[in-house]
């Protein structure tokens, strides 16, 4: 199978690039049956951003997927989730995201501790080999998505990914109504 492509954003097979992912993403790719499926893009840093990138090919926000992360405390018990929700969307974080990890209070964990637990960097962080105790809750829009972009754990690239893959991602829990 080829790599994914959307638009002007013509990928490689994602694993023939590592230099183009986080380690961990690296790690995780070679140990998932999905990856052969999955492309990496190299970008200029400076338009990793979503609505930038958006802007700069062309692409309509509806194709990407961001993945935030967020966390709350129950019974002195830290619980967090990596959500992937369409660009075009927010997570609903004070509502399901809340009572999906059973906490009081939900808000994004502090960029400097996303960014040095997951081993990616901010604006780059995937659903793609985050930490084991997380958990990935996944907007069923996302699956909807033609030929996804996403993070690749490093700003200067993008994996693109059939949307519907997100489901088969390791970890992965389909939550209905995750973004408004």
């Amino acid at each position: 199978m080829s790599a994914p492509t959307l638009g002007a954003l013509q990928t490689v097979p994602a694993l023939d690039r590592p230099d183009l992912l986080a380690p961990s993403v690296v790690t995780a790719l070679r140990g998932w049956a999905g990856a052969h499926r999955l492309g990496v893009v190299e970008i200029d840093p400076a338009i990793a951003d979503t609505a930038a990138l958006a802007e700069a090919y062309a692409l309509p926000m509806s194709t990407g997927a961001n993945c935030v992360v967020v966390a709350g405390r129950r019974d002195g018990e830290e619980r967090v989730a990596a959500c992937l929700v369409r660009a075009d969307t927010r997570a609903d974080v004070n509502g399901l995201v809340k009572r999906t990890l059973d906490v009081r209070k939900a808000s994004f964990l502090a960029m400097d501790r996303a960014v040095e637990e997951s081993g990616m960097e901010y604006g780059g962080i995937t659903p793609v080999g985050l930490p084991a105790r997380w958990r990935l809750l996944v907007d069923p829009r996302v699956l909807d998505i033609d030929v996804a972009v996403i993070g690749s754990g490093v700003r200067r690239s993008k994996l693109l990914l059939p949307g519907a893959l997100a489901a088969d991602l390791p970890g992965a829990e389909v939550v209905e109504g995750l973004a408004g």
